[in-house]
């Protein structure tokens, strides 16, 4: 064997044995999740409220308020994202300004979540005077927007000028042609964005911690502390209450399955765009 196949073999042993251990170990953690969450699970996790220590209860509070300021923070983000990313790429394609709003984009996209979580304590919950499930919604829209950003702005760089050329050439104005052209062509991956963006704010703690809170009752009240999923876990696992810990279980299997299920259906979509 030659030196050159000596060294492929190595190497395509090294990253076949890489890639199976990253497997292996997002499979052990899985498993174990599966194991601890699934006895947990069962129709008072979703029908009652946060027990009290040694009692029985569920998650229900939690799983409400979860989906209350997920769904307020898209309804707020995911607009803001869709129109700086086709200013981006419809009108100011080749401007400064543009650049200056990618870089900015970038960095939100890196930054820790608990910056954000910080930046509206200081804006929100300091000015108001208390935590509510607004200032947390508002902490999670900021997460939001710089995904439906960048996914907007390549779903939208890769619809060929062509098409724009064409609406225009019969006379459509530029909005006609991005609403009816543009986005109709980039929709999928436009849709996917959003997806994920959901996928990242489900499990979202620190932001949280500094402007919701959390709340011990059903509340759909945005100007108070609301109890979400991901901070009730928090706070249940490092408790010594067995039941609490075993909530705590059941949460985090169902904050992964409806990850996992945003995931598998932004694969689907874009695989369904990718066939189109």
């Amino acid at each position: 064997m030659t030196r050159r196949k000596a060294v492929n073999a190595l190497m395509m042993a090294l990253s076949t044995g890489a890639a199976g251990l990253g497997l292996l170990v997002l499979a052990l953690i899985l498993a174990h999740l599966i194991f601890k969450g699934a006895g947990a699970l069962n129709l008072a996790v979703f029908t009652q409220d946060t027990p009290s220590p040694n009692d029985v209860g569920g998650l229900r509070n939690a799983i409400v308020g979860s989906l209350i300021m997920s769904v307020i923070a898209v309804a707020i983000g995911t607009p803001i994202g869709i129109l700086a990313g086709t200013y981006m790429a419809e009108y100011g394609r080749f401007t400064k300004l543009t650049k200056v709003i990618r870089f900015v984009n970038d960095i939100l996209l890196s930054a820790p979540s608990i910056i954000v979580g910080l930046f509206v304590y200081q804006m929100l919950v300091v000015t108001l005077g208390h935590f509510s499930a607004l200032a947390g919604s508002v902490a999670l829209a900021i997460l939001v927007v710089p995904i439906v950003v960048r996914t907007t702005e390549d779903m939208l760089l890769l619809v060929p000028d062509t098409l724009r050329e064409a609406g225009l050439a019969m006379g459509a104005p530029r909005w006609l042609v991005i609403r009816q052209i543009a986005y109709k062509a980039a929709r999928a991956g436009m849709v996917t964005g959003v997806l994920l963006a959901i996928a990242r704010i489900s499990g979202e703690t620190a932001p949280l911690l500094f402007t919701a809170l959390s709340n011990n009752f059903f509340s759909a009240d945005l100007t108070r502390p609301m109890a979400s999923l991901p901070i009730t876990i928090f706070q249940f696992a490092l408790s010594p209450y067995d039941n609490w810990q075993a909530l705590a279980w059941a949460g985090a299997l169902l904050i992964t399955v409806a990850v996992l299920a945003l995931s598998i259906i932004a694969r689907l979509v874009t695989s369904k765009k990718d066939k189109s």
